[in-house]
């Protein structure tokens, strides 16, 4: 018997109590030998509020928590123990397959755990931008001036945005975060 990454299907927004309910209980109902790991991806997302830059955690798979475990016996059975641990965990509709769930894929988890480390690096921004579109500068030296985006660097998170000054098209750097859409 081997442990997989199982896909669990949760109430919206009860993703992080369902992890910490399969955690908290693994030692009291002794299902250590059972479940390994309980994933929930995060990444960090930089956004402005009232003027000031705030980071914050948002979930990757909004209503869906991962848990590697051992559920499967090596004839491809259920095993009832962790079946019935799982079901029984407050906020978890079911497993995705329902009641024949099949293991996800050790290239999807390793896709996964790919987006959490790069997102540890990196703020995204909680918008996205295109090439052309009009945006209104919120933060700086450049204060409620309009200009187009020439320019979009993801790896830094800035934007070279062309700003109207003195009647000349001038390019600026900017971050992400210091605009936004008009």
């Amino acid at each position: 018997m081997q442990s997989q990454w199982f896909v669990l299907h949760t109430l919206s927004g009860q993703e992080l109590k369902v992890k910490e309910s399969i955690e908290k209980r693994l030692k009291t109902e002794e299902m250590g030998d059972y479940i390994e790991e309980v994933l929930v991806p995060m990444e960090k997302v930089a956004e402005v509020r009232g003027g000031k830059k705030t980071v914050t955690t948002r979930k990757l798979y909004p209503g869906y928590v991962f848990v590697r475990m051992t559920l499967l016996d090596d004839s491809k059975r259920l095993i009832e123990k962790p079946w019935y641990f799982i079901r029984d965990t407050q906020g978890i509709i079911g497993f995705v397959g329902g009641d024949r769930p099949s293991p996800a894929s050790q290239e999807e988890i390793d896709y996964i755990k790919a987006q959490i480390s790069e997102s540890e690096d990196t703020e995204k921004p909680k918008v996205n931008f295109e090439v052309g579109e009009t945006v209104k500068i919120n933060d700086g030296p450049f204060l409620n001036f309009s200009g187009a985006i020439e320019e979009i660097d993801p790896a830094r998170g800035k934007l070279k945005v062309n700003v109207n000054i003195f009647g000349r098209s001038t390019p600026v750097e900017l971050e992400y975060w210091q605009v936004e859409k008009s």
